[in-house]
């Protein structure tokens, strides 16, 4: 199985500012694009009371929960070999846990405006992340996401896209003021919900535009009160009702020498037993071949907690009994029994190394068969592109856990039976089938034995006490 890359990413912005890093002593360009911008209600959707201003900022705002700005020549042609983007989410009138990304769309040439639901197909998600439950009346009332993304300089400069599209970089989130117009000092009345900033820092020298660049966008996750997304209940989110499994479809328009997909996923669903609370294994496959799994979710979300300064139900309050502590703090075990994501925090994008790839049509496929979706609530937002270069190596990004830092792990095999051993303490192992299908879960290191199983390929999870999961091919 491939290693897998799981990076974190920002966007940057309309000025250009040359500066020194002082730990590196490396010249970079910074470009802001969104300052401060409110984002508003987005059940409002048209009425955004800020539409009027496009001609004063740049800034096209199509719907109060999404806006974009146009790149410049001037921006694109600065970008270097190494990408950061940096966001920044500052407390107004919506105390909740929101979804928001940062996206590019590639719009004709002819086309002064957009709408971005009718031009999904030209569209990728560059970066996700949730916002914390945050007070505006306390501090901190801003959190930071970044995302080191050095691939994204080849598509910034890609000289036949450039050729053919402007580049809109756009800033999502959805946010309602419903709960703080009553709960938060000063929110009553108001449909502000959060203000935006965003910039793109990028190393000298420029690069200029490069011919090597391919990009083929494959699916882009959709806006909340539009739905299908995946999951097992809606026959346009599934290949199978019943299933929680989809198969997209994309188009290499020219070999690579080298070529990967960035993928990013997100369990939703916060009624009682929801997506949100139950860790899945996913399972990602192109062409019919697995080439990842994976199960969300961080080690602890308690680095977070400054940042939700908003009395909730995961933070701030856990009930034991008839006893509600308002300032416990969560063990690792506790966050890693529920927790798919943490309010606060990026969500990961996963960059699936494929190596040389021929043109043509090829298949992803996302299955999560364990998913149950409880009272057909709730959904996965997945979105996907393909990126590769003609000649040449894409750039390795930064990993979240280098593998040199993974403890390691060992599989011994005794015919039919596996042993798994590590420095670490073991907690569990698990064992699916390629399809998906647990077939063993155990607590503790015991030895397990697959005799009764078929001889084939199947998949060792050992999850380690410092919240690592090693996954292992065996064969039996």
């Amino acid at each position: 199985m491939r290693r897998i890359k799981n990076l974190a990413m920002a966007t940057a912005g309309m000025l250009a500012v040359l500066f020194v890093c002082a730990a590196h002593a490396q010249e970079t360009t910074t470009m802001r694009l969104f300052d401060e911008v409110v984002f508003y209600d987005g059940y409002l959707v048209k009425d955004n009371p800020d539409k009027d201003l496009f001609a004063e900022d740049g800034i096209l705002r199509n719907y109060t929960y999404l806006y974009a700005v146009k790149l410049t020549d001037e921006q694109l042609n600065a970008f270097g070999s190494e990408v950061t983007m940096n966001v920044w989410i500052r407390a107004c009138c919506d105390n909740y846990d929101r979804i928001g990304n940062i996206n590019l769309a590639l719009i004709p040439k002819d086309s002064l405006t957009y709408d971005p639901l009718f031009n999904m197909e030209r569209r990728i998600e560059l970066g996700r992340f949730i916002t914390p439950f945050m007070d505006k009346n306390k501090q901190p009332d801003t959190v930071p996401f970044t995302y080191r993304m050095d691939y994204v300089s080849y598509i910034f400069r890609d000289a036949a896209l450039r050729e053919q599209y402007n580049y809109w970089v756009e800033f999502e989130l959805f946010g309602v003021p419903y709960a703080a117009n009553t709960q938060i000092a000063g929110c009553e009345g108001r449909n502000d919900v959060f203000f935006g900033t965003l910039d793109f820092v990028t190393s000298a020298p420029a690069l200029g535009p490069t011919e090597e660049n391919v990009l083929a966008p494959i699916v882009m996750k959709k806006p909340e009160y539009i739905g299908n997304n995946l999951n097992n209940y809606n026959e346009q989110a599934t290949d199978q009702l019943g299933e929680t499994v989809k198969t997209y479809t994309f188009e290499v328009p020219e070999d690579v020498a080298d070529g990967q997909i960035v993928l990013i996923t997100s369990s939703h669903g916060a009624n009682a037993g929801g997506e949100e609370y139950n860790r899945r294994w996913h399972y990602i496959y192109v062409d019919d071949e697995l080439e990842l799994t994976y199960k969300p979710g961080r080690t602890s979300c308690e680095p977070f907690r400054k940042y939700n300064t908003q009395m909730n139900g995961i933070y701030h309050g856990v009930n034991h009994g008839s006893i509600f502590r308002p300032d416990y703090t969560m063990s690792d075990e506790e966050w890693q029994s529920f927790s798919n994501w943490c309010p606060g925090d990026v969500i990961d994008n996963r960059v699936i190394p494929l190596g040389p790839l021929k043109a043509g049509t090829h298949t992803v496929r996302v299955s999560v068969p364990e998913a149950e979706f409880v009272n057909q609530e709730g959904d996965i937002r997945v979105s996907m592109f393909f990126q590769g270069l003609k000649e040449g190596q894409l750039p390795d990004g930064i990993s979240a856990v280098h593998a040199a830092q993974q403890p390691l792990v060992r599989i011994l095999s005794h015919g039919s039976t596996f042993t798994a051993q590590s420095e670490e303490d073991i907690l569990s192992i698990e064992v699916y089938d390629l399809q998906g299908k647990r077939l063993y879960s155990k607590v503790g290191d015991a030895p397990v034995d697959l005799s009764a199983q078929p001889s084939g390929i199947y998949l060792m999870h050992v999850e380690l006490a410092n919240g690592i999961i090693a996954t292992h091919k065996v064969a039996r």
